[in-house]
């Protein structure tokens, strides 16, 4: 991944940003090794996921990765996707809300993050809850891996 900085936007650049789409990702290859690392971070050794052999016997037609391990890639395609906002002290994950897994991601296969701005919340003194609506979508599928309502938020310094 490039990781390419955005330009940053103040809190009111966001707010006119509202119902519009922010980016997407490069693309990103989820390989075997990728999925095979993350297996053994998680502990998550189900065959499906690092046993090509097996995996290849069940109607995936080979290994996928973690419905978690795309999830979790949405901090890197995020960073890509996601204008800093100007003055903000700090960024913190609050959560997800709908977050489903939609399509298997196949080892090898590319993905890559699509994101709309929902929302800015305030939620007191130099806080703000932004919702996005996010995709994770997997070259040549019609389906996304999976879709969520990403839940960040941003405290600023003033």
């Amino acid at each position: 991944m490039e990781g390419t900085m955005l330009p940053a936007l103040t809190l009111t650049d966001y707010q006119a940003r509202i119902g519009t789409e922010l980016g997407r990702s490069d693309w990103l290859i989820v390989n075997q090794d990728m999925i095979d690392r993350f297996a053994d971070l998680t502990g998550d050794h189900q065959f499906i996921h690092v046993d090509p052999v097996r995996a290849a016997a069940t109607p995936l037609g080979g290994t996928v990765a973690h419905g978690f391990l795309t999830l979790s890639l949405l901090g890197a395609l995020g960073m890509q996707m996601v204008p800093p906002l100007s003055g903000a002290a700090m960024i913190i994950n609050y959560g997800f809300d709908r977050l489903r897994f939609i399509t298997p991601v196949r080892s090898g296969g590319r993905i890559r993050g699509a994101l709309s701005l929902l929302g800015v919340d305030a939620k007191g003194a130099g806080q703000h809850l932004i919702r996005y609506a996010v995709t994770v979508e997997v070259e040549g599928s019609e389906k996304p891996a999976l879709a969520a309502e990403w839940l960040v938020m941003m405290v600023t310094t003033g």
